[in-house]
């Protein structure tokens, strides 16, 4: 991949027929800024759950890769949207896996279920799915166990909860975590992201989390602040409300 965007680059951008008094530096930035957001947009809709839809969404990964951790977010971000979501912990491989599910989703006041006793991951899936469904749950998110040595017997495990087709997104990334905290979870969008890595800044990411942390009545005043290039990060830090 790395081969093929250099070569795509070398073919887009020839220095040598660029006039002297050209921006070198800014066309290469360009031409490496679309080759990274062509290797990272699938061009296909990402799956999104339908408020008020029954929708089960199960959790695979490495172990370690953080998946407990990024279901609460998960659930937490369509909290924030009005979804109701629950959270089921059908890991009984890991020590302590249901107390970090737990602990976490009572952080986040979400419902959970699972269990100190069962050791089929299956059985705790399946009561999980059916106890907040009948609680009206429109998200149900299932935490899974990423161990390795059982791997297989895992992925059979898995396979035979989910009976139904998985939708198929071709998404190679939906959401990304942006730190430790369940807030701090966003949308992915190819272009601010590639933006922010290269460091040309990120102007709609900036506004989006104007509108998130600041009032309504407050945001006004501080747009205008920007047009005048008055705004202060203590703009921002006065505005916020907890």
């Amino acid at each position: 991949m790395v081969r093929d965007m250099q070569s795509n680059i070398k073919r887009i951008v020839n220095l040598e027929t660029l006039a002297a008094w050209t921006n070198k530096r800014r066309i290469i930035q360009q031409a490496v800024f679309t080759e990274l957001c062509n290797m990272l947009d699938p061009g296909k809709p990402s799956f999104t759950p339908k408020k008020g839809k029954p929708c089960v969404v199960m959790f695979v990964g490495l172990q370690g890769s953080g998946k407990t951790t990024t279901c609460t977010k998960y659930a937490y971000y369509h909290q924030r949207k009005g979804f109701k979501p629950a959270l089921v912990c059908a890991d009984t491989f890991r020590a302590g896996a249901f107390d970090q599910l737990k602990q976490n989703a009572t952080k986040a006041k979400i419902p959970f279920y699972g269990s100190y006793m069962e050791s089929d991951p299956v059985k705790i899936a399946v009561e999980g799915v059916e106890k907040f469904k009948k609680e009206n749950c429109d998200l149900v998110i299932v935490d899974t166990s990423g161990r390795h040595n059982k791997k297989q017997l895992f992925l059979k495990k898995c396979a035979k909860f989910q009976k139904r087709r998985v939708a198929a997104t071709k998404s190679q990334v939906i959401f990304i975590g942006t730190g430790e905290h369940i807030d701090e979870f966003e949308v992915f969008d190819v272009k601010p992201f590639v933006s922010r890595l290269l460091g040309m800044g990120d102007w709609s990411g900036f506004m989006d989390k104007i509108h998130e942390v600041v009032p309504t009545d407050q945001q006004p005043e501080l747009l205008q602040k920007l047009s005048e290039g008055t705004f202060t990060g203590l703009c921002m830090s006065s505005s916020r409300t907890y």
